[in-house]
């Protein structure tokens, strides 16, 4: 009897498991090259100095406030043209390519301005006057990069609505070789290169995703797979009308994107008024964090994709498997990667920085991220299934509660009030992941629930 169960329930989810992960692994790849090149670029800077592995910190916690809106809003794109694509409507993918493309690149421009206006708020911020002398140049450099890379976002996230995965991961992986090659030449001054130090950091990047977005859009010209979807492109007219539907999708997202990085800038701050030190080492672990984070989010995107394709096509079993098929994958992956941060703490965190301060005080975050990580794998691919059912409001008040509400308070008490210090900012995010990761499991099924009766009535 026993046996028959696990049968009959390996047999409802195995269907999906190949083509997910084959449709995830471009994504994951994508995702994982460009957290990779944080690595190498965390660790080249670290080679520089704890001073300005510190200054690179307290820029990118800034920056990702404003990178995080932009993905926000490209990513409105999938869902409305994965639900077209699963109806088989391929005009209509292209009149949402349309829309999203004349959305979004406004919205990069006015980020922009504002971004730039964010640099004179920094000295302000309490953090070392050396770390933000160095801070805020290589900020600004980054801050033109985020129109190269909101051209490259929405095509990317219109080529995964479609089903394509794998033109984004072959951009992303090309302009990371670049980027790594950049580095070295200009943080260091190698080859004849001026020596930038972090500056050369920020040019490296700037150069790789103007690249991306050159690329990428002169593949969408040029191969014919997206020949109908380009003509849609040309002949369809901006309607700002139906382009607010990107909006009510996109804005949210990056809202709640934007609520959860908050939170993290916050205690990446928060390290800041703990010591020089402190910061350094929490960039090291963010680092390490966000690479298994961006190939949880692969496997989040995958999720998207599928949902709305199945959504669209109107079969609510395929749906409901595909999601439940990625949440397995993403525990095994992430379990793994836990045990693996807790057994390597010493280890990894000195590889980046010579400083034994900054080693021992990342050894003791490692373990935190180590228990963290199965929830910061499920609480993305939670998000991924819902956005593809296009519900996207009601985690946003999720991330609200759970982040402002909940999980900065915890940070702030444990690190100053409770005297835990760095390891206190820490038992904030773990906390935020986990509640996250249950209200938004809690969503789904309620969701679910709502939509098979909606459809059987």
């Amino acid at each position: 009897m026993h046996n028959l169960f696990r049968k009959s329930y390996y047999s409802r989810y195995k269907p999906h498991y190949i083509p997910n992960i084959m449709l995830a692994l471009p994504i994951v790849f994508s995702q994982a090259g460009q957290m990779l090149v944080g690595l190498v670029d965390t660790f080249m800077v670290g080679q520089l100095g704890a001073t300005e592995l510190a200054a690179v910190s307290f820029a990118n916690s800034i920056l990702v406030l404003g990178f995080v809106l932009i993905m926000g809003l490209s990513i409105g794109v999938t869902p409305l043209v994965g639900k077209a694509n699963g109806a088989g409507k391929k005009q209509e993918s292209g009149f949402w390519l349309r829309q999203g493309l004349t959305v979004n690149l406004y919205f990069a421009v006015l980020l922009i301005l504002i971004m730039f206006g964010v640099a004179l708020l920094m000295p302000y911020m309490g953090q070392d006057e050396a770390v933000v002398a160095l801070a805020i140049p290589y900020y600004l450099i980054i801050v033109v990069s985020m129109l190269p890379f909101c051209l490259f976002m929405v095509f990317k996230q219109f080529a995964e609505g479609i089903a394509n995965t794998r033109i984004a991961m072959v951009i992303t992986l090309i302009a990371n070789v670049i980027n790594v090659v950049l580095n070295y030449l200009l943080i260091f001054g190698k080859a004849g290169m001026p020596q930038l130090g972090i500056n050369g950091a920020g040019y490296a990047t700037l150069i790789a995703r103007v690249f991306m977005a050159i690329v990428i859009v002169v593949s969408f010209a040029t191969l014919s797979y997206f020949r109908e979807y380009k003509i849609t492109l040309l002949t369809s007219k901006f309607q700002f009308k139906r382009a607010v539907e990107i909006l009510k999708i996109g804005f949210p997202i990056g809202g709640q994107m934007l609520i959860e990085v908050f939170a993290f800038s916050m205690g990446a701050i928060m390290m800041g008024w703990i010591s020089k030190d402190a910061m350094a080492a929490h960039q090291i672990v963010i680092s390490l964090a966000s690479l298994t984070y961006m190939m949880s989010l692969g496997l989040s995107s995958a999720a998207t994709i599928k949902v709305s394709n199945f959504l669209g096509a109107g079969d609510m079993d395929s749906m409901k498997y595909s999601a439940y098929a990625i949440i397995h994958k993403v525990v095994v992956f992430m379990a793994v990667n836990g045990v693996l941060f807790i057994l390597l703490r010493n280890v990894l965190p000195a590889l980046f920085v010579h400083n034994e301060s900054v080693v021992h005080i990342a050894a003791q975050l490692m373990i935190i991220a180590g228990f963290f990580q199965l929830f910061d794998g499920l609480q993305v691919v939670w998000l991924g299934i819902l956005r593809g059912l296009q519900d996207v409001k009601a985690p946003s008040v999720i991330a609200f509660v759970t982040w402002i509400i909940i999980a900065l308070p915890i940070s702030y008490i444990c690190a100053f009030t409770l005297n835990l210090g760095s390891t206190g900012v820490w038992l904030g995010y773990l906390s935020g992941l986990f509640i996250g990761s249950v209200l938004l499991q809690i969503r789904y099924v309620r969701l679910y629930k709502r939509l098979v009766k909606n459809i059987s009535v």
